[in-house]
């Protein structure tokens, strides 16, 4: 191991205290769902907000990845660390919050799956989307829950590796796990669209 890599893997690209710090935020927002037909976009900005940091920590580490200053063993390592974190079981706050919670938790676990699927290099960097999502589908379909999640792993890696999420894709996608990992694909889209600041930085910085 490099002394680059060592010093890499010294570095906290994501801590229990920064995730202790959004639970606090969102203890704090007080959020309840609302039977109006209003919009509650702001009102569930800071579970938005919360997801897209952890992304981007996990998108932190496939930059040193990619530049080859780590290891898939390392890159895993902090992934895998990343995610210990972030979908550790949370104490009761409320039944609305907790539920916001565990929805941005299950669509995590499609994210996480997708940056491991990439840094594993395990799937076709020719594969269709649409494919990939209607194997996706059936395979739920018939309880083959772990087929059912590697394939959206696979739709991630391709959009880390740089495909485009087509516009229609989240379009009749029948709740279910499905639906819910792509919620998380979608989000690693979104944030890859924005700055791409996160390839040049370092480890974890305070928000």
């Amino acid at each position: 191991m490099s002394d680059t890599e060592t010093e890499i893997l010294s570095h906290d690209f994501y801590t229990r205290e920064r995730w202790n710090n959004w639970i606090n935020q969102v203890k704090e927002s007080g959020f309840e769902f609302k039977e109006s037909d209003e919009p509650q976009d702001k009102d569930s900005a800071v579970f938005i907000n919360m997801e897209d940091d952890i992304i981007l920590a996990c998108l932190k580490v496939v930059a040193k990845f990619d530049k080859e200053l780590i290891s898939a063993e390392s890159a895993f390592h902090l992934i895998s660390q990343i995610k210990d974190i972030a979908l550790a079981e949370i104490e009761h706050i409320s039944d609305d919050i907790d539920m916001m919670i565990s929805s941005m938790q299950t669509s995590l676990i499609g994210t996480f799956a997708a940056f491991e699927c990439y840094i594993g290099q395990d799937y076709n960097k020719k594969a269709r989307i649409p494919t990939l999502l209607k194997q996706a589908l059936e395979a739920e379909a018939s309880d083959s829950i772990e087929i059912s999640l590697d394939k959206v792993a696979q739709i991630g890696a391709l959009i880390i590796n740089g495909r485009k999420l087509p516009d229609d894709v989240m379009e009749d996608i029948p709740y279910g796990f499905v639906a819910e990992w792509m919620d998380g694909i979608d989000s690693i889209a979104a944030a890859m669209m924005g700055s791409d600041s996160y390839k040049n930085d370092e480890a974890d910085d305070d928000s």
